[in-house]
């Protein structure tokens, strides 16, 4: 039971985030995660297929919404709707199908949910400590900030940040996640992957979008 959990964690890290330490941080007046009421994206997910090499469309797509607005301790959140179809086989590392909600708001350039937890930086290189288990750390660190990525949607500058797991032992281990984040339209890419494989499992990739 206690491989199982191992070989799973660094996947179900994709929704957790470290900790926002600094109660007074305000909306910054950017829009880098393109926080606007009726923005969309659209992600498809692929999966690696080891004889080809190649990720194969799964089918599973990721439609989110920005729906609205709620004010929490005198912060405005944006209200994320994510609805996934395609998914009724269970695919490991893939959403379920369903609705899923999220409250996020910017401050500084740290995307934060309502709970304080940071989901991403844009702008701080420090690494950044997500969850300490009995067999390790999983870090976020932003890696570079004019990354060039083509994708479906087109082509984008972004940031660049990685995912990866540290052992008691110091070694680290293969696992290793990609997150692309572009100003003006938020998250254009990410992998999911569990912590013994050096190759991510899941690669999901904006298809289209509606900015206002």
């Amino acid at each position: 039971m206690k491989r199982i959990v191992y070989l799973c964690f660094f996947a179900i890290l994709l929704s957790s985030c470290a900790t926002d330490n600094d109660d007074n941080l305000q909306n910054s007046d950017s829009n880098f995660y393109a926080l606007t009421v009726g923005n969309e994206w659209v992600y498809k997910n692929y999966k690696y297929n080891p004889e080809t090499q190649n990720y194969d469309d799964t089918g599973v797509v990721d439609s989110v919404r920005i729906i609205g607005t709620e004010t929490i301790n005198d912060n405005t959140y944006y209200k994320f709707r994510r609805l996934t179809t395609g998914n009724e086989e269970g695919i490991t590392l893939c959403n379920p199908n369903g609705e899923h909600f999220e409250l996020l708001r910017d401050s500084l350039g740290y995307l934060i949910y309502d709970g304080g937890m940071i989901k991403y930086a844009n702008n701080d290189f420090a690494e950044r400590t997500l969850s300490e288990q009995d067999w390790g750390t999983v870090y976020d660190q932003l890696i570079a900030l004019d990354n060039e990525i083509t994708i479906e949607a087109g082509t984008f500058d972004s940031t660049y940040t990685q995912r990866y797991a540290m052992l008691t032992n110091g070694e680290q281990a293969n696992g290793l996640d990609h997150f692309y984040y572009a100003d003006g339209f938020g998250l254009i890419y990410d992998t999911s992957s569990l912590v013994a494989e050096d190759i991510p499992r899941i690669v999901r990739r904006l298809d289209s979008y509606v900015i206002e």
